[in-house]
């Protein structure tokens, strides 16, 4: 339904003559002549087929249709007012969608986003975790983190940070003996945590080409072991002592920083693919956006 408006131009100088009580004070305010307000206040009485003031020598008298329509007015024009100062006087904030692969979000962006908040204090950002592929348009998604430049052909791809993955244990395997750095040999089956990544991602490293490419070739038995389908909880499960992962060193920083996770052997393999910032071309000049992936590229250096 189209809302029918007054002239909100004649409303905004009968508003300023109903105020000040004189068309020419209403003039001075308004940088017009007296003729001009004269012009727009029966402008606005044809509009609503009602007279609005009584003149009565040099004085402006309200009517009671004009009492109405001042109080109405004079309230608008308030609320335009304390708007307009508040966008002037405070910085506009921006509100950003995130979207992030659940690993990455709950291990590596959440520790380092509070560093990109306090750079940009007027960014607000909603931060959502999902698996690939994600549905940009119903979910308003403003950028997307995500694992390969090929999962969205149709948006601008920035990659921005290549991981590789390398054994890794609670310092206790060592220190109790149950594995020697000194042999590869050492790594028991029954000790293999197993991260089996869902569809889309079948370039994950496996234990399988890891004894490969360390110059072991052996095809261990997987029922022997843990099994997650999800990197972060793999690194849990080393760091409570229940095993030994292949891991990502980008979601174990912190824990291998701390010594609660030691990487026992210099062996370590590449992922076939970088995490990527992803986002649509009608976004590409979005400062926010800009914003957001010039700092994720600067993780990457």
């Amino acid at each position: 339904m189209t809302r029918r408006l007054p002239p909100l131009n004649a409303l905004k100088t009968f508003e300023a003559s109903a105020r000040l009580g004189s068309f020419v004070l209403a003039a001075a305010e308004l940088h017009v002549t007296p003729g001009a307000v004269s012009q727009q206040i029966k402008k606005l009485e044809d509009f609503f087929g009602r007279q609005l003031f009584i003149r009565n020598n040099n004085q402006l008298l309200l009517t009671d249709v004009g009492l109405t329509v001042q109080a109405a007015g004079a309230d608008m024009m308030n609320c335009l007012a304390s708007l307009t100062q508040r966008l002037l006087m405070e910085p506009v904030r921006s509100r950003l969608i995130v979207s992030v692969l659940p690993s990455v979000g709950v291990r590596w962006l959440n520790r380092r986003l509070p560093e990109f908040l306090r750079a940009q204090p007027n960014i607000r950002v909603d931060l959502h975790t999902a698996e690939d592929p994600v549905d940009f348009f119903s979910n308003r998604i403003d950028v997307r983190i995500s694992y390969g430049e090929h999962l969205y052909p149709e948006f601008i791809t920035a990659p921005f940070l290549k991981d590789h993955v390398t054994v890794m244990c609670a310092p206790e395997f060592i220190e109790d003996g149950r594995i020697d750095p000194a042999s590869i040999g050492s790594l028991r089956d029954e000790d293999l945590i197993h991260v089996s990544w869902r569809r889309g991602f079948s370039s994950y490293p496996t234990w399988e080409s890891w004894f490969a490419g360390a110059g072991e070739p052996r095809r261990p038995r997987g029922e022997l072991g843990h099994t997650t389908d999800t990197s972060s909880l793999g690194i849990d499960l080393a760091c409570a002592g229940c095993g030994v992962v292949l891991g990502q060193t980008m979601l174990a920083e912190d824990e291998l920083a701390s010594g609660r996770l030691v990487m026992p052997f210099a062996a370590r393999m590449p992922l076939q693919y970088a995490y990527c910032a992803v986002y649509t071309r009608a976004n590409a000049h979005s400062p926010a956006v800009e914003a957001l992936v010039a700092w994720l590229k600067g993780m990457g250096r």
